[in-house]
């Protein structure tokens, strides 16, 4: 008899994990074990290893909780565990699913997974989607993927899964590519696969502060002076359209980008950031002369969480950003 995969799952809190207090509303309560307990079927598909570091809500859980998360998640796969599952609030799911992306290097497969709907919601979604991503962490079609985000029976890329509702089981969408494929009759199935990107595991404890700023209209950026002096090392700016600003605020950012790395990102809800396209003050051409760093396909909280990892290893942010245009 085959024995079967040995699948780490973290619970670090969130929506899956709440249930309601006494003070009013819902709060993470529920740890990984109980989680684990309340889908019986679990025990069919591997042997579970259940691990609760934290009880927290998504928003504040910072980076170097999930730098811990990765270094939990390595030694784990070092000890033998085939897989892992790490299951945390939905509000922060596509920056952490990213920063694992980044920082877990093999081929084993890592999964991060939540709810929409806390534990005692009628029609809670939390253990159908924990049982899709223990499938999809135990599955030896997901080897080589990297880190995935498994919520209603889709499976998504880190690089491309974004939460697009507030409320909606369907929250979570891949709109650039499309999931890489679904959980279907209780086996993953995949449609297409894409490379690893290049990993960069965790050196420091924490990244350094990366200011990410959306483009409105008629914004000048009179804030950019001051970022220095707050104790950022860099910035992430989510132009407009293709990555564009007014006229009047391109001086600033090509200041801004002589004291610290400046990334260029859209505040789209997808596509690339253009490099040659638009020659007009303010344009992308304008503002990649003036020294901002073209952030590609990555959304700025992406893109502000790779450029905290560069500066944290004393890397050379336009070649890291290469990969991702």
């Amino acid at each position: 008899m085959t024995a079967k995969p040995r699948i780490l799952v973290l619970s670090l809190g969130g929506t899956i994990t709440m249930v309601p207090s006494a003070a009013g509303g819902i709060v993470p309560t529920l740890g990984a074990a109980e989680l684990v307990a309340s889908v019986p079927a679990l025990a069919e598909v591997a042997a579970i290893e259940a691990d609760s570091p934290l009880r927290l809500p998504s928003p504040s859980l910072s980076p170097a909780d999930l730098i811990g998360v990765a270094r939990r998640i390595a030694a784990g796969f070092a000890a033998g565990c085939d897989g892992a599952v790490v299951i945390q609030g939905t509000d922060t799911i596509e920056e952490s699913a990213f920063l694992l992306d980044l920082l877990i290097g093999g081929e084993k497969p890592v999964v991060v997974t939540g709810a929409m709907r806390g534990a005692e919601a009628p029609g809670a979604d939390g253990p159908a989607n924990l049982l899709a991503a223990v499938r999809v962490a135990a599955s030896a079609e997901a080897r080589g993927l990297g880190t995935v985000a498994v919520l209603n029976y889709d499976i998504h890329a880190a690089r491309f899964v974004q939460k697009s509702h507030t409320a909606l089981p369907s929250a979570f969408a891949s709109p650039l590519a499309g999931p890489l494929g679904a959980v279907i009759e209780g086996r993953p199935r995949f449609y297409t696969r894409v490379p690893r990107l290049p990993v960069r595991a965790p050196i420091a404890d924490t990244l350094p502060p990366v200011a990410l700023l959306r483009w409105a209209m008629g914004e000048e950026g009179l804030m950019l002076p001051a970022l220095a002096g707050l104790g950022y090392r860099g910035a992430v700016v989510e132009g407009m359209g293709a990555g564009h600003v007014p006229a009047a605020a391109a001086e600033a950012l090509g200041a801004l980008a002589r004291q610290m790395p400046v990334v260029l990102a859209s505040r789209c809800m997808t596509g690339p950031v253009f490099e040659e396209t638009y020659g007009y003050a303010g344009g992308e051409i304008d503002l990649l002369r003036r020294g901002l760093i073209a952030g590609g396909m990555l959304s700025g909280l992406k893109a502000r969480l790779l450029l905290g990892q560069v500066l944290a290893e004393g890397g050379d942010p336009e070649a890291a950003f290469a990969p991702y245009r």
